[in-house]
């Protein structure tokens, strides 16, 4: 009978934060990778089959399976905003926030749910189609506490999308900072449940100049000296990524990631949101050769063989345990 192994989809910063992060495991023989194609002046490139796609797993071409997804298909979305910390400062540039997510509710199929953070994380309003409902949630905004618990939010976010139907497009839109500030989950939880879930996260940062929070997300892992060679990759390159986990997040679902300075970049930022949310290609494949370590995922195009792909771009595979009798 066929091994199977334990796949975890993790970017290369999934222990960047914390060196002594626990690698969470989780069984499945089947990598998402969600797709946005641009072409060179930033327009969507649509009408691209399966055949037209090249996915490369440690440089192995794959066999790559394309679904549909429909202009009608029901949405789910959560919008997970920070109130705390820096945030207010920007509180005046996402005025019109409600207002910015009318098209997705004038479809009739989009439900919207707001989750507000600081050091703690609260549902400030259960999913609905009411847009009344979500432009007053959203004005009546207020600062929080010194906290920007980013993955606690998130990771509740997942959990409210986890509850809805297969059949919907679940989304998150995470408008955060770049800096997480005292979330109690740990990260590789946090992502092992994204990688679980099927979903797109998108994220709007605050510009880095105006965040002033510099504390990490700290936590154990003791499976980095039992598996030392494998986790290396993953440790070499954590300096460099520990300082944004929104763009981090995003690049691991697929999603897009965007910094705004100012109202209009925000409101810029929030129409491409509104245009895009259907036009991601969901990719997937079976790995050939899904041995142990740190995996390198390369998604191209054939034609225009100029576009830009955004898809995830790393994914990991944990050794296998022997079972006890």
């Amino acid at each position: 009978m066929k091994r199977v192994l334990k796949l975890v989809v993790f970017v290369l910063w999934v222990t960047s934060l914390s060196g002594q992060e626990q690698v969470i495991r989780t069984e499945t023989t089947v990598v998402l990778a969600p797709t946005l194609v641009k072409d060179l002046k930033g327009k969507i490139v649509f009408g691209l089959r399966a055949e037209d796609f090249v996915i490369e797993d440690d440089g192995v071409a794959q066999k790559v399976q394309l679904d549909e997804v429909f202009d009608t298909q029901p949405v789910s979305l959560v919008v997970v905003v920070q109130r705390g910390a820096s945030a207010s400062k920007e509180f005046e540039r996402m005025q019109g926030l409600g207002s910015m997510l009318s098209p997705l509710i004038d479809q009739g199929k989009t439900e919207i749910a707001v989750v507000e953070f600081d050091s703690h994380f609260n549902l400030a309003r259960d999913f609905t189609t009411d847009e009344r409902l979500i432009r007053t949630e959203l004005r009546r905004l207020r600062p929080g506490d010194g906290g920007a618990a980013i993955l606690d939010a998130v990771n509740y976010a997942v959990t409210l999308l986890n509850d809805k139907p297969r059949d919907r497009q679940r989304v998150v839109l995470l408008i955060s900072e770049t800096r997480d500030h005292g979330s109690r989950a740990t990260l590789p939880n946090v992502v092992t449940r994204i990688s679980n879930s099927n979903l797109v996260i998108h994220t709007l940062a605050f510009s880095p100049a105006l965040s002033q929070v510099l504390d990490d997300v700290r936590g154990n892992n003791p499976a980095a000296s039992n598996n030392p060679d494998l986790l290396a990759p993953i440790i070499m390159a954590a300096q460099g990524m520990r300082k944004n986990i929104p763009k981090a997040i995003a690049n691991m679902t697929g999603g897009e990631y965007e910094l705004f300075k100012s109202a209009k970049s925000f409101d810029t930022r929030m129409s491409d949101f509104d245009n895009h949310i259907y036009n991601r290609y969901l990719l997937s494949f079976q790995p050939e050769d899904p041995h142990p370590g740190l995996h390198q995922i390369r998604v191209a195009v054939k034609r225009p063989a100029r576009a830009k792909v955004e898809a995830r771009t790393n994914y990991w595979v944990s050794p296998l345990r022997s079972r006890q009798p």
